[in-house]
């Protein structure tokens, strides 16, 4: 349960409490997440269910920042696949924040720095999230061409619907007090406090009974996506068609020049 930090992308940890620690280890990309990046924390998520002593999980991303994201040299490389592939890419990414999302146990996300694109989806999809003073958020994929389709349903669950259709429309970054705000993070903290608020969640969440912790959260995530209930198989083919798109390939060609995207009707 200890892989190679240095060979992990996704590197998860369990301690004597029951405490589980998943780190994304992508550092010199800020933590961007790609295939192996999703396959690894599908793969963490199903051990975590598996494990019976685990009563609480720690997302933590490695370096300066979080989450930056989808990997945008990944994507463009998976946009110019076919159809059945950018499904399929599409239906991965779903299927790690839905698993993430569904979790057991509660889940704790720490965030600093950059917390960008997917990377919101992944706090949306966790119970609790405590911000750094210097974290910064943005639900981007519009400034590439891209939609957030498959993580609408958790950020709509945390934010609400009337804060999604400004962020998620004009893709503008927010600092954490704004995220703290509307919802999307609970608390603020100076960034060399992170880790020691972290534990005090921690030691609250272990006080809790973990069989009504776990019914507590089954009910509160059913009810929270009724307004998406049989909706997941759109959302997917909404998020792999758009990826395809002559949008997406100007906006992904735009990131990679480092120039502004030029859009047209």
């Amino acid at each position: 349960m200890t892989p190679s930090p240095r060979a992990q992308p996704v590197v998860l940890n369990l301690d004597p409490r029951g405490v589980a620690s998943l780190d994304f280890n992508r550092p010199q990309v800020g933590n961007a997440y790609d295939e192996a990046m999703i396959a690894g924390l599908i793969g963490a998520l199903d051990e975590l269910s598996r494990q019976q002593q685990a009563r609480v999980l720690l997302l933590r991303g490695v370096g300066k920042h979080f989450q930056a994201g989808a990997d945008l040299a990944w994507t463009r490389a998976v946009s110019a696949r076919s159809g059945a592939e950018n499904l399929r890419a599409s239906a991965a990414t779903a299927a790690a924040v839905d698993r993430l999302n569904r979790l057991p146990i509660a889940s704790l996300a720490l965030v600093q720095g950059a917390c960008f694109g997917g990377g919101t989806g992944i706090i949306a999809a966790c119970d609790v999230v405590l911000a750094a003073d210097n974290a910064v958020f943005s639900i981007a994929e519009v400034r590439w061409g891209l939609t957030a389709a498959i993580i609408l349903p958790q950020l709509s669950a945390a934010v609400g619907v009337r804060a999604l259709r400004r962020y998620a429309l004009t893709g503008e970054r927010f600092d954490a007090e704004e995220a703290r705000r509307i919802g999307l993070v609970h608390a603020v903290v100076p960034l060399a406090d992170l880790t020691a608020a972290g534990e005090r969640m921690i030691a609250q969440l272990l006080g809790s009974a973990p069989l009504a912790s776990a019914d507590t959260k089954a009910l509160l995530v059913a009810g929270a996506q009724e307004g998406f209930a049989g909706r997941s198989d759109a959302l997917i083919a909404s998020h792999a068609r758009q990826r395809q798109s002559p949008e997406a390939r100007e906006g992904l060609a735009a990131f990679a020049e480092k120039r502004a995207a030029r859009w047209r009707r």
